[in-house]
């Protein structure tokens, strides 16, 4: 029962970061101007709020607890690299571009 629970929470928490990656990309995008400053970003700083998020999750709240993953190195691939390609995936492939959303005129 708890590898069971361990999985599920696991399984919530890739969700979870990929939302955070997505949200991040998206931000990126609308922020910055230049053309490969949201991707420079994307790459650099998304992984590193991951990580913090990772080492919150697994380490003081004790997510994925009864799983046996095999090694870190894959843990991390898992909870990091995979969200990463998800969230900026969607983001680039299924929500428009911010060049292509017409804002109302603010006067």
């Amino acid at each position: 029962m708890l590898a069971l629970f361990g999985f599920v929470s696991l399984v919530a928490l890739v969700a979870f970061h990929t939302l955070i990656a997505g949200v991040a990309t998206r931000f990126f995008r609308l922020r910055l101007n230049t053309s490969w400053g949201s991707v420079v970003y994307t790459l650099v700083l998304t992984p590193m709020l991951l990580l913090l998020s990772m080492l919150v999750f697994t380490g003081v709240l004790n997510v994925g607890a009864g799983i046996n993953i095999g090694s870190p190195t894959l843990l991390a691939a898992l909870l990091i690299g995979l969200p990463v390609v998800l969230g900026a995936a969607i983001d680039y492939l299924y929500v428009p571009s911010p060049d292509d959303v017409e804002l109302p005129d603010t006067n």
